[in-house]
């Protein structure tokens, strides 16, 4: 009901290539994203060309989207909607919507065609995985490992399965603390085919097994959080080895000279973009669908790739993408879809983890507290 309601209350229409709201719009949002790199992209290729394009506007963020479905669920209960706009994954995006926590969207209604007048659903295509996601990006979970480890006497990690192997690349892991890609990687370390991996998790059995798995180098992993904790680990040398997304490593590779390599191989693909919290004021809906609309057109998610190595959800993008904004360097290479990273690449499930995650989640923390 509060999606319809919401829905009801905005009439758009289009000027120009721009989208005018005719109700009043607040002047101030606050948005929610994962910090860092990421929102550091965010910033210089949306948002402050935004807010330079409305004066008197001003923006918010919030880096919470690690923890945006727990911290929506208590914002509903406590009916204490705080946040106007929050990027999440593709999964999260879905049991935010399958919660009514998110609000439903008719994508060509708020979001801009292409160039060429290919409609917002088309031009997104497959990428627009739920009623309620808003795409931006397609990244991917990957590994890094430090390239000056005396302790590996000239051993180069080739494959995903380094992680488990204490005895050739001996020193300290660092993984996200949460069952989302780890899992995957046991088990695919564990000998279980790309194409059985959630048929294997969805049993008993199948868990049991990639806890086993998990269980060879808990005591020797740095559990984060923050994708900023794992880059920092390994460039401290707290690390030899984890994971992260590829822009972050990109970031400290190419941007920081970190003595880092990317580890490709099972790169697990995923999708990223906005929901709208179900419920804003109509005033703040206004400002957000506005701002929205601006921040997902065919050129605002090139520029974005112009800053951090993560593909462009909108096909009419692509062609755009070129230099890094600062370095001068061609962004394609350090794509996650480039031909020469996309060997051995692992597509996530969006719609298992969604009906999985929150059960996983809890069995996952009990066992690390074990």
């Amino acid at each position: 009901m509060k999606m319809t309601k919401a829905m009801m209350a905005t009439t758009a229409i289009t000027l120009a290539g721009t989208t005018a709201f005719a109700q009043d719009m607040a002047n101030d949002m606050t948005i929610v994203s994962w910090g860092g790199a990421y929102q550091a992209s965010q910033e210089n290729a949306y948002l402050q060309p935004y807010l330079a394009e409305n004066p008197g506007v001003s923006a918010v963020w919030d880096e919470s989207s690690n923890e945006a479905v727990a911290m929506l669920r208590a914002m509903d209960e406590a009916n204490n909607l705080t946040w106007d706009l929050v990027d999440v994954t593709a999964a999260d995006a879905m049991r935010l919507c399958d919660e009514g926590l998110a609000m439903e969207v008719d994508h060509d209604d708020i979001l801009a065609a292409a160039p060429d007048g290919t409609s917002a659903t088309e031009d997104f295509g497959d990428m627009i995985i739920s009623s309620c996601f808003i795409p931006q990006i397609a990244y991917s979970t990957t590994n890094a490992y430090r390239t000056d480890v005396a302790a590996w006497d000239g051993a180069v990690p080739e494959d995903i399965c380094a992680l488990f192997d204490l005895e050739t690349f001996p020193g300290t892991r660092t993984l996200e603390r949460r069952p989302i890609n780890n899992m995957e990687w046991a088990l695919i370390c564990d000998g279980v085919a790309f194409e059985d991996v959630y048929d294997t998790l969805e049993t008993q059995e199948g868990q049991d097994r990639a806890f086993a798995k998990l269980d060879t180098i808990k005591g020797d992993t740095i559990w984060w959080t923050s994708a900023a904790e794992s880059i920092q680990s390994i460039a401290d040398g707290e690390a030899v080895m984890g994971s992260s997304y590829n822009g972050r490593f990109f970031s400290a590779i190419v941007e920081q000279n970190q003595p880092l390599e990317m580890l490709w191989d099972a790169q697990v693909y995923d999708l990223d973009g906005w929901i709208i919290p179900a419920g804003l004021p109509e005033d703040r809906l206004n400002r957000v669908l506005d701002f929205v609309f601006f921040a997902t057109d065919t050129q605002r998610l090139a520029d974005q790739a112009a800053y951090i190595s993560y593909g462009p959800a909108r096909m009419s993008s692509a062609p755009l993408v070129s230099t890094h904004a600062e370095l001068g360097i061609e962004m394609a290479p350090h794509m996650p879809t480039n031909p020469a990273n996309a060997n051995n690449a692992f597509v996530q499930n969006y719609d298992w983890w969604a009906d999985y995650r929150d059960d996983l989640d809890a069995r996952f923390q009990s066992w690390l507290a074990q």
